[in-house]
């Protein structure tokens, strides 16, 4: 049976993402977090990108899921809850949940109720004898796991390498309430994208279908349709960066003309060339992880990594 602990309601997120673009928008250095970026089409179009040749990130981990799962489940042990952050479509965590048949419970956490819902009721019919218990919250929020998993071990699973969207202070800060809400003695189970040539690493945020620029521009339809702005669609473009002194892509909302708007009875002026800045996506190192869990209070039990190096897949233990 699947069951619902919905940690707020949608008024809570229309009210969050309002306020978060009238002041993002007000900043000199303009910005929208990008979480917002994943509404119901959002959420359609980022599994799109999922799929496309340049974007090797998700077939990559799934490679590393497939051919490592059964030691993944031996080290998370049997009984244990799965714990998703950032659930998605669940696409992955069926793929865990194989070689995980002696879990206890799936927990996925996510921001997009539908998406949440859809994903959930899908797993329950693949996996009849694992009860499922979503939580529909935004996961960088603090959030209680439901009572129903009760002290069942905990393995946490966060793919996708969405750790790399924090800043670095953050990512720590992350990953240490990761643990306090895990509790000790639990495992993670992260994917952390590894730094790489840029003619491999631009093209994956910058496809040449434009995808991904419909991914990030679905944010001015999201703007015009839920705070009634009017926006011009056509007179903002995708941006992305390299940004070399901190490793990472860096992904923005371009202003092509001088141009004013109404969000909310407010209005804004953007000038040619202004930026929003709507996500980054930091790349690291092996050994740049393993130092950023163990700030964090994890310890690295294992890595796997594909044989060109492009992805990891890290198993943590909370001691």
């Amino acid at each position: 049976m699947t069951l619902s602990a919905d940690a707020t309601d949608s008024e809570t997120f229309v009210t969050d993402f309002a306020d978060a673009v009238l002041t993002g928008l007000s900043c000199k250095a303009k910005n929208i977090p990008c979480r917002f970026l994943y509404d119901a089409r959002g959420s359609e179009l980022f599994e799109d990108i999922t799929r496309l040749d340049e974007y090797y990130p998700t077939r990559t981990e799934i490679g590393l899921l497939g051919a490592h799962g059964n030691e993944i489940a031996k080290r998370a042990g049997k009984s244990c809850a799965v714990v998703e952050f950032g659930s998605g479509s669940s696409r992955k965590t069926h793929i865990l949940l194989e070689h995980m048949k002696s879990a206890t419970a799936y927990v996925p956490i996510d921001i997009d109720d539908a998406v949440l819902h859809e994903a959930a009721a899908r797993l329950e019919q693949e996996f009849p004898d694992i009860p499922i218990y979503p939580v529909h919250a935004d996961f960088s929020q603090g959030i209680e796991l439901p009572q129903e998993i009760g002290d069942a071990p905990r393995l946490g699973f966060f793919p996708g390498s969405t750790i790399g969207n924090f800043e670095m202070d953050a990512a720590a800060d992350f990953l240490a309430s990761a643990g306090r809400l895990l509790g000790k003695g639990s495992s993670l189970l992260i994917g952390a994208d590894l730094q790489k040539d840029l003619d491999i690493l631009l093209p994956a945020y910058d496809d040449a279908a434009g995808v991904t620029a419909d991914f990030t521009l679905n944010l001015i339809h999201r703007i015009n349709r839920e705070l009634a702005g009017n926006l011009d669609v056509e007179c903002f473009a995708h941006k992305v960066i390299y940004n070399d002194r901190v490793g990472r892509i860096e992904i923005y909302i371009e202003s092509l003309c001088d141009q004013d708007a109404e969000i909310m009875g407010r209005q804004f002026s953007f000038d040619v060339g202004d930026h929003i800045h709507v996500e980054n996506s930091h790349k690291y190192t092996l050994p740049q992880f393993r130092e950023l869990a163990r700030e964090a209070g994890w310890e690295t039990d294992q890595v796997w990594s594909d044989a060109d190096e492009l992805f990891s897949l890290h198993f943590l233990s909370n001691p």
